[in-house]
């Protein structure tokens, strides 16, 4: 039997191996192979990722990122307007006997943002007090002397919303200042108020609060916000607070009892002395 010629040597070492004639691929060299180059010198595409939400492709090589829940969407709708309808409900009120100065308590505390709030639940996102405060410190209101505004908003980690829209300076009646907040937020655009305002006053903190549903309609959802507010003779302030597994809830079933105590503790948490 006749031997076939080998092929030449070549120049750099020797032939590369002849394919097997049974189909198996040969044992894989010392080095790790590389992939073969794209046409006209281009560098290999990376490998299409998964399919996207509506079937196609997914960006080359990287995960698709996350869509946005809607609850997720109509809470940050709802914490928009949530500044609108609280910051409404500081206005123009008349003041009964209001006349001398000796109406007006001294001024000893004020509101500050804080950068977290309820036990750090709550993380500052935007501080609007330089531009919707000053809207609500350029209403005229003859029951405040010195007034500065302050209106923020939070979130969780759980996608929650914290909305704060308050005042402070000398303020000469705080259930007056008190009921006209829940009052102006209750008869806002938009606003619909399904639970009444009922009086609370949480153990440990030493001041009144009220608290009230307000239910509103964004994209084709339900929103029913528990709305709660102080007042003292230096401070008063609405908080509202949402959690995303409370947007289904029937107004009636809001525990206002709790929302009552968070907004005392929040209170104690931003309300400051001067100096």
């Amino acid at each position: 039997m006749t031997t076939p010629p080998q092929p030449p040597q070549g120049p750099y070492g020797p032939p590369p191996p002849q394919q097997n004639p049974y189909g198996q691929q040969p044992p894989p060299g010392p080095y790790p192979q590389q992939p073969p180059a794209a046409p006209y010198g281009y560098p290999p595409q990376p490998p299409q990722g998964p399919p996207g939400p509506w079937g196609q492709p997914g960006a080359p090589g990287y995960p698709q990122p996350p869509r946005k829940s809607r609850k997720g969407l109509v809470l940050g709708i709802v914490a928009g307007g949530l500044v609108l309808v609280i910051g409404g409900g500081f206005g123009l009120y008349k003041l009964i006997d209001a006349g001398a100065d000796a109406a007006f308590p001294e001024a000893t505390h004020r509101l500050v943002v804080e950068k977290t709030v309820l036990d750090g639940e709550f993380t500052l996102a935007e501080d609007m007090s330089d531009s919707k405060g000053k809207e609500i410190e350029d209403t005229p209101d003859v029951s405040v002397r010195d007034g500065k505004a302050v209106v923020a908003q939070y979130g969780s980690e759980e996608n929650g919303v914290l909305v704060l829209s308050g005042m402070y300076g000398r303020l000469s009646s705080a259930s007056f200042i008190r009921g006209k907040i829940m009052e102006g937020a209750a008869e806002a655009d938009g606003a619909k108020l399904v639970v009444p305002a009922k009086e609370f006053k949480p153990a440990g903190y030493g001041i009144m609060v009220e608290c009230q549903v307000v239910q509103s309609m964004e994209m084709g959802m339900t929103a029913n916000t528990p709305m709660c507010a102080w007042g003292d003779g230096n401070t008063a302030a609405m908080i509202a607070v949402i959690r995303p597994d409370d947007l289904g809830k029937e107004p009636a079933s809001l525990d206002l009892a709790k929302a009552a105590e968070e907004t005392a503790k929040v209170r104690s948490e931003i309300r400051k002395p001067l100096g």
